[in-house]
């Protein structure tokens, strides 16, 4: 019996045992997703020393990135026609099969193309987690799971450079491609077994014109997020015509989306209220997020002399408030039916948190940096769910799909322009103090004073006069980031406020029964 969208499907006050069993799936298959944009960073030397092409190193990471943020957009309307089961199985069967090629390349053309292929299924696993759960439960319930989908991407978060640490010492690099095979594997049988419901499929073709068009100003704009201020000048021609091609391709897809009778992305849902703020909200907030994943370690490791041989603990502190927090929040949500007050509650902790960042110098210590990063992962946790579940609560059950991708590809575009935007900062910044240093001082041979500020060790074999001024010439180029992440989150918190709080809906668009998803694990085995 196939599911039909309901208006009168009551969730009870606890977790669905038919939901949790879903959930779990839904969760294996997610977590594998997110470690693996962390779990290659520290395996990246011994990669390049097995497969060589150094210059190549950076697209290694990007080619996942840049694939799972454009594959984000297109999960949604493809699971509108090709249903909800088969398209999440779909990213897993992608992703599982990108991992097992990684795995086996011998070269780094290959490695690269591979984990494109790896960043197509992520992006599923991304995205179709919260189209999903959806689905099944009611906004009012919603909050709890959105808050327990955060929290695996805060674990993911920490242990991914953990692990790549472990399997590159103990075993092989190899391994942190295969150990999301089993992973993956579980999370397919399981989804299997336990999605047993349809929704009703949208009529029409997939908009595969629309889709190109995204994808195409998607890829420039992230490659000029990326490149920008790195490896390109913001003036070079490179980057430009990456820009003007990317605005060309978005307006070439705007123009045919309002033609379409089916677009990839309905243009409509941007006059939502809801939608339109959340989506906004994402976006800033994810810019600043990453702004903390990246650049407080530095400061970590460069000033006060964090060891970063586990690198993933001194992310430890922002991803255990942010699992805490988005934890907390969600049960609240769920017995209040209130979230626009969480939503600025996390805006202002973000604000006063980036503020106090934006003012840390050679002489703050590395506990106070570490309490700053668990109060900004809070702020992160108590926001982020808020705007995917508002925006899902303020549509009809046919755009629940495109509207969750939608938010989603906020957040995963907003992080990758945010990570260069601040780069881009501390590279103009920092670059010219220590040349300053290195002009005034005798550096060791072979030691550049641009390489000093990804080198720890070697600042803490410096003279104690040289140390030093390497010291607050990072501590001060990493302030300048974060003042320049202030106005974002500011941002971030003004719209908050013009967020329009709905009541939460106290029913599931999906009308569940023992027939189409299973209750007990008996019935799973069966």
């Amino acid at each position: 019996m196939n599911a039909v969208p309901s208006t009168n499907q009551e969730t009870g006050p606890g977790l669905d045992s038919s939901v949790l069993l879903a959930f779990s799936g839904l969760m294996a298959g997610m977590f594998v997703a997110s470690i693996d944009s962390t779990i290659v960073a520290t395996a990246l030397p011994t990669i390049v020393g097995d497969l060589g092409s150094v210059d190549q190193l950076s697209w290694v990471v990007l080619a996942y990135l840049l694939t799972t943020t454009a594959a984000i957009t297109l999960y949604g309307r493809v699971s509108d026609h090709l249903g909800r089961r088969r398209t999440f199985q779909l990213g897993i069967v992608l992703f599982v099969a990108g991992s097992v090629l990684s795995g086996l390349s011998q070269t780094m053309p290959q490695l690269i193309i591979f984990r494109g292929v790896q960043g197509l299924g992520g992006g599923g696993l991304m995205s179709m987690p919260f189209i999903i759960i959806g689905d099944l439960v009611s906004p009012r319930e919603r909050g709890r799971y959105m808050g327990y989908f955060t929290a695996v991407l805060a674990v993911a978060g920490v242990l991914g450079p953990l692990l790549g640490g472990f399997f590159v010492d103990h075993a092989s690099w190899r391994w942190i491609f295969y150990v999301n095979v089993p992973v993956g594997i579980v999370a397919l049988v399981i989804t299997d077994r336990v999605l047993r419901y349809e929704v009703e499929k949208q009529e029409g073709r997939v908009d595969y014109l629309g889709a190109l068009l995204l994808v195409g100003s998607v890829t420039c704009l992230v490659l000029v997020s990326a490149w920008g201020g790195t490896s390109h000048s913001w003036s070079s021609s490179t980057i430009l015509s990456l820009a003007v091609a990317g605005l060309v391709l978005g307006a070439l897809f705007v123009a045919h989306s309002r033609r379409t009778p089916s677009p990839l992305l309905p243009l409509r849902l941007l006059t939502v209220g809801p939608v339109a703020v959340s989506t906004g909200i994402a976006m800033l907030v994810g810019a600043v997020m990453y702004g903390g994943l990246v650049f407080l370690p530095l400061f970590l490791q460069g000033v006060t002399g964090v060891s970063a041989t586990n690198s993933g603990l001194l992310l430890a502190p922002l991803m255990g408030g942010l699992a805490v927090a988005s934890m907390g929040a969600g049960q609240a949500m769920a017995r209040t039916g209130r979230y626009k007050v969480f939503l600025i509650a996390g805006g202002v902790a973000i604000v006063a948190v980036t503020v106090m960042l934006s003012r840390i110098d050679v002489d703050t210590p590395g506990w106070s940096v570490a309490a700053l990063m668990a109060i900004l992962g809070a702020g992160m946790g108590t926001a982020m769910p808020v705007t995917s579940m508002a925006s899902q609560n303020a549509v009809e059950f046919r755009d629940i799909g495109v509207t969750t991708s939608l938010v989603s590809f906020a957040r995963s575009f907003g992080s990758l322009c945010g990570v260069a935007v601040f780069g881009a900062v501390l590279a103009a910044r920092l670059g010219p103090r220590l040349d300053t240093i290195g002009e005034s001082a005798s550096l060791p041979p072979g030691l550049t004073a641009r390489g000093l500020a990804n080198s720890p060790e070697q600042i803490e074999a410096l003279s104690p006069t040289l140390g030093a001024e390497v010291r607050v010439a990072v501590a001060d180029t990493i302030g300048d980031v974060f003042m320049v992440a202030v106005p974002v989150a500011i941002a971030a918190l003004a719209l908050s406020f013009l967020l329009e709080e709905r009541p939460l809906r106290t029913a599931a668009f999906v009308t569940r029964t023992s027939a189409q998803i299973p209750t007990t694990h008996q019935e799973v085995a069966q």
